[in-house]
């Protein structure tokens, strides 16, 4: 695979297992977190992969790392939007600042990344854009992520919106998103407020599963997947059993 693919949030969790999936397969990393000593290890398991230190709720980081990536091989091919974070408390404890962290995490960075990418794959007329989501973005069976879930819906509508105006635009330019459920990383310890450990939960989906689902829809692009096939049925029968 002979693609230049930014990732962010690649110093763990998910990022980090798909970056290392990814270096087997012959692509050009730029791998993008806060934190640079795990993101320099995960970048030196990655076959020394470009790092990038960032803040992707910085419009100005996320450029940088774009300007990174061009500088060190000559475009991007790929641009998967994955850092976010959750948080731990329902929808009537939740505070001003609480909605913004989520909404400047979530969503705000997500967009910083689009549009910093999208010229650039105007201008070569091709490129994919992959954006993380969540399965509680569109079930409510985690009510205590409350924001985290609003936010990811949010950038649902960003992601259909932005995959509509390129088919109609920019055929050539593939916009996917992509859906998992609890995956057994450290997501939840790291959550706003703390959390349950993502990787004690019941049916936790291995990171290394999440990752190959991703990898695959770069190698085959697609708009949409869940990353178990089983969460499409769950999506369907929650809104056929929803009382209107």
């Amino acid at each position: 695979m002979d693609k230049v693919i930014v990732i962010t949030g690649a110093s763990d969790g998910i990022g980090a297992a798909l970056a290392k999936k990814l270096s087997t397969t012959g692509a050009k990393l730029v791998l993008a977190a806060r934190r640079e000593g795990p993101l320099a290890e995960v970048a030196k398991q990655a076959g020394h992969a470009l790092a990038v230190v960032t803040d992707v709720t910085r419009r100005d980081q996320v450029q940088r790392l774009f300007d990174r990536a061009v500088a060190a091989h000559g475009r991007v091919d790929v641009w998967v939007n994955n850092a976010g974070r959750g948080i731990s408390k329902s929808v009537l404890e939740l505070t001003d600042a609480d909605v913004d962290e989520m909404m400047q995490v979530n969503v705000k960075s997500v967009l910083y990344g689009m549009q910093v990418v999208a010229p650039h794959f105007r201008e070569r007329k091709a490129g994919q854009i992959v954006n993380v989501s969540s399965l509680l973005s569109r079930v409510p069976f985690a009510p205590q992520r409350s924001a985290y879930n609003a936010a990811k819906h949010a950038m649902n509508s960003l992601t259909a919106n932005v995959r509509t105006e390129m088919k109609a635009s920019a055929p050539d330019i593939q916009v996917t998103l992509v859906l998992p459920g609890v995956v057994a990383t450290h997501f939840g310890n790291n959550a706003l407020g703390g959390g349950l450990d993502s990787r004690t939960m019941p049916n936790a989906q291995p990171v290394d599963e999440v990752a190959q689902v991703i990898a695959d829809a770069i190698a085959t692009p697609v708009d949409e997947v869940y990353t178990r096939p089983e969460y499409a049925q769950t999506i369907a029968g929650y809104y056929a059993t929803t009382k209107r």
